[in-house]
């Protein structure tokens, strides 16, 4: 995906749920990281997102209200959700090019 930087709008990102668990209970996270750092998120890297549907997360970024504003570059887009049991998912979901 590519959004220019000066645009505010949701990134959305599919989820697909361990089998038969519904993952709606609590919020996603989302992280969005520069392809040069090759480390996972930490706790300040991520932000709360909501559901769209049951099963894509979503974060409103941009300069006009977003949740954060990306610089010009690309980043690694990682989604976190804690299902109910043991299970706390942390997923590298794709790349976003922001212009």
């Amino acid at each position: 995906m590519l959004i220019p930087a000066t645009s505010t709008e949701y990134v959305h990102v599919p989820v697909t749920a361990p089998a038969g668990v519904d993952i709606t209970g609590t919020p996603p996270k989302l992280a969005f990281l520069p392809v040069s750092n090759r480390d996972n998120p930490v706790t300040s890297d991520w932000q709360t997102g909501t559901w769209a549907n049951g099963t894509e997360a979503r974060l409103l970024i941009g300069p006009d209200g977003g949740a954060l504003t990306l610089a010009a570059g690309d980043y690694r887009v990682y989604v976190s959700f804690d299902p109910p049991g043991s299970e706390n998912i942390v997923r590298l979901s794709g790349y976003l090019g922001i212009t």
